[in-house]
């Protein structure tokens, strides 16, 4: 049967200002890429275990939302709400949706999404996560119209609470803890989500970018989380650490998104300095000939460093060796657990700038941003994904030893994506 492909004849849904000055050259993209990766049989067959794995965790789940789950025996720890992790569900269940095209998929996908509702006014900066992977497939490709309001209010809602003074939205209180934090796993899907609001949302969405790149790269390895101090100063949290398996996988993911989402709005000095920096976390993941340029055309301009306290001062180490395919969970525990989930959300953000590479003539650049998320996929798929279509393997918290070798959903939900866009099943930036 053929499969649709999710985004290509839909992307404009969701009603972004910026989308048709875009959508030729997004189809091309798409094209070159789908020419480039095409089916594999390794990965046709992973897709397919992960989509029969969905339907039976829906059938296992009900109207809960899927957290983790047991390596042995399969079964989830669920939420009433969702959490943080709620949209990665609901995206599952919508890419179910769009490759049977069955009405009962389609039903209960959309009905996952409204019931994200709840997290609309929470005052957390993880609505990006919740709103932008729980909706981009069913307000673009799946035309839900409900999807697409819901994605409205709460990107407007997450444009409400970004301070212009710190330039972010705050990882806010409604996990518990200090609000003004600047946490990596707030970058990505708040920079789709405020991009598509204008020029208010962009802006918004370029600070919030920035202010994080610039926390991060004060070390190294890079510290995922801080906390905002008096006159503009900042420091440094211990948790997560420094060397977390996922700081530089969500810093790649929002960097490919916010060069896709803001386009438009950046100048070349702008988009090099972004480029730089996408250069500068993927460095160690490619061999030295393999590394990003950014398009020659203007010097970049450099990221506005923060105000640190004494004991975050910049200061230049080594550099790292070269990252494994899969991650340890914590950097400076190499026999510890591993972190599939890590690795899956690399292999999308890779797919994603190599498609942005290829749609500006760097094609070469393309295929190496390529074939270490193919190496990646192929190393999960493998070594991995158990026989029901879990990716194992998987650390929640290796710290609190919360699920440190399980299947996350969000792992899931990257894997999915990460096969679709190496097959050619979805456009790059569907979702």
């Amino acid at each position: 049967m053929h499969e649709p492909t999710y985004g290509a004849a839909h992307e404009t849904a969701d009603g972004n200002a910026h989308e048709p000055a875009r959508e030729k050259s997004r189809e091309q993209s798409h094209r070159q890429s789908r020419a480039v990766t095409g089916h594999v049989p390794w990965a046709d067959r992973a897709w397919a275990a992960v989509l029969e794995r969905t339907g039976e965790t829906a059938a296992e789940v009900g109207p809960r939302f899927p957290l983790y789950a047991d390596p042995e025996t399969g079964s989830w720890k669920t939420t009433s709400r969702g959490s943080w992790t709620g949209g990665f569900w609901a995206g599952l269940l919508w890419l179910r949706a769009l490759a049977s095209g069955a009405p009962q998929d389609r039903s209960a996908a959309a009905a996952c999404t409204r019931r994200l509702a709840h997290w609309i006014d929470q005052d957390t900066a993880t609505r990006g996560l919740i709103f932008w992977y729980g909706t981009g497939l069913a307000a673009g490709p799946g035309g839900d119209g409900l999807a697409a309001g819901l994605r409205e209010r709460a990107a407007r809602s997450c444009l409400a609470a970004y301070d212009p003074e710190r330039q972010l939205v705050p990882w806010g209180e409604a996990f518990g803890g200090p609000r003004m934090l600047a946490r990596v796993d707030a970058v990505p899907g708040l920079m789709p989500l405020l991009a598509g609001l204008g020029t208010a949302g962009a802006r918004a969405a370029y600070g919030h970018l920035t202010r994080h790149l610039t926390l991060s790269r004060s070390e190294n390895p890079p510290r995922p989380a801080w906390q905002a101090g008096p006159d503009d100063g900042w420091t440094p949290c211990a948790e997560p650490a420094p060397g977390w398996s996922r700081t530089a996988p969500w810093l790649l993911l929002g960097l490919a998104d916010g060069l896709h989402g803001l386009a438009d709005g950046l100048n070349s000095r702008a988009a090099g300095a972004l480029w730089e920096a996408a250069d500068r976390i993927t460095a160690p993941r490619l061999a030295p000939a393999d590394r990003i340029t950014a398009p020659l055309l203007a010097p970049a301009a450099p990221l506005i460093a923060p105000t640190l306290t004494p004991a975050a001062r910049f200061t230049v180490l080594p550099p790292s060796p070269a990252a494994p395919l899969v991650p340890s969970a914590q950097e400076d525990q190499p026999s510890g657990p591993l972190d599939t989930s890590a690795a899956a959300i690399e292999s999308v953000a890779l797919l994603k700038l190599a498609a942005l590479a290829r749609a500006t003539g760097r094609g070469s650049e393309a295929d190496r941003l390529t074939a270490r998320a193919r190496q990646i996929l192929h190393r999960l798929c493998t070594g991995h994904l158990s026989a029901r279509g879990a990716l194992t393997d998987g650390c929640y918290d290796a710290a609190r030893a919360l699920a440190p070798r399980h299947e996350l959903i969000w792992g899931d939900f990257f894997l999915a994506v990460g096969l679709a866009l190496l097959t050619g099943r979805m456009a790059p930036f569907a979702t």
